[in-house]
């Protein structure tokens, strides 16, 4: 798995209206990042960050930090009136907020305050900024019931950690705001959810698998987080997906308005991939597209070499390259923590130089 992996639903909903790259507050070759850094020092990735990624700058993840600084910690952390602890097989809803659940809370405030420093001593307020955070379905298989059980196995639990979701997310990006200046851009992770739709999530005890969600009750409840974010930000919704497959179609219908996969892996999908991400892309959604190792690479990565995948989509789906720099952004393949800290600003420099070549390509394109 990348980053760190049921409410009554009505009738399945279609395509909705999306937000076209006209309408989507970052300019032309823009690129960003996916969301982890290496280290401990959130100052000074606030500072690459910025530096790097001028366009949509992130709000960096520490995970190397432990307990509380990995995706589930940081968004369990927001939620509100639903305290998590840390127990030896991972994140457990608790009976009232302890010492796991302050020290999430610690941390972050750390981050907004490293962000909040970096720019001020750049001097220029970023036109946007991104935060990521965990995805409904991805939170809600990462927690556990004090039971023993996935939260994602309650259909009341899932409603409810959805609706807690929704409500600590108005309250960050409001913190964002008021720190940075800047409106916020939320990216919501999703690297569980294929497992969850396959039903090959492990139970407790290892001997069985969670039952699949069906994908009109996961689509309906990522369709109701897509719209809730969207209305405390105005702005567009991203959800990240390294996983091989990811479920295009499925964020195209919850109402998406980018979607972020590592494009380095298409060469092995599957025709039904290929067909569902040339509609989403022909009907607006921005496609964020990985294209630089989250690792160093055994060799140097040349730019060519690095937009390769993205070359080979855009022909193989027939149409005009020019559309990657109207309604692509270029990132990393997934998150950087395993990197080192050098190849990590290598690679945020990296996908920079992709987002301006995809504007305007170099003759050997």
């Amino acid at each position: 798995m990348g980053r760190d992996g049921d409410p009554p639903c009505g009738p399945a909903a279609g395509p909705r209206t999306l937000v076209r790259v006209s309408e989507a507050p970052w300019p032309p070759g823009t690129a960003t990042g996916i969301g982890s850094l290496p280290g401990t020092d959130p100052l000074e990735a606030a500072r690459i960050v910025l530096g790097e990624l001028p366009d949509l700058p992130h709000l960096p993840e520490l995970p190397a930090r432990g307990v509380g600084a990995d995706l589930i910690g940081r968004t369990a952390a927001l939620l509100v009136d639903l305290p998590v602890e840390v127990v030896p097989s991972g994140y457990r809803v608790a009976a009232r907020p302890g010492h796991d659940h302050r020290r999430a809370l610690d941390l972050m405030e750390r981050d907004l305050d490293a962000l909040e420093e970096a720019v001020e001593r750049g001097g220029t307020r970023p036109a946007r900024v991104k935060i990521q955070l965990a995805g409904p379905w991805t939170l809600t298989a990462g927690v556990e019931l004090p039971r023993g059980h996935r939260v994602l196995t309650d259909a009341g639990a899932v409603r409810e950690f959805a609706e807690s979701l929704a409500e600590g997310v108005a309250a960050h990006v409001a913190a964002v705001t008021r720190r940075t200046g800047a409106p916020v851009v939320v990216q919501l992770d999703e690297p569980t959810l294929p497992a969850v739709l396959a039903g090959s999530l492990p139970t407790p005890s290892g001997y069985g698998t969670v039952p699949a969600v069906p994908e009109p009750e996961a689509r309906t409840l990522l369709s109701r987080t897509v719209d809730a974010v969207r209305d405390a930000t105005g702005q567009p919704v991203l959800v990240h997906c390294c996983a091989p497959r990811p479920p295009v179609a499925l964020f195209r219908a919850a109402g998406v308005d980018g979607i972020a996969f590592d494009a380095t892996l298409l060469d092995q999908a599957p025709t039904a991939l290929w067909d569902e991400l040339g509609e989403a892309w022909d009907a607006g959604v921005v496609l964020l597209l990985g294209l630089v190792p989250g690792t160093d690479p055994a060799s140097p990565l040349a730019l060519r070499a690095a937009a390769e995948p993205a070359l080979r989509m855009t022909d193989r789906l027939g149409f005009n390259r020019r559309l990657l720099g109207e309604r692509a952004v270029p990132t990393p393949r997934c998150g950087l923590a395993g990197a080192t800290p050098a190849w990590a600003r290598r690679a945020l420099s990296l996908v920079r130089d992709l987002g301006r070549a995809f504007v305007e390509p170099p003759e050997d394109w």
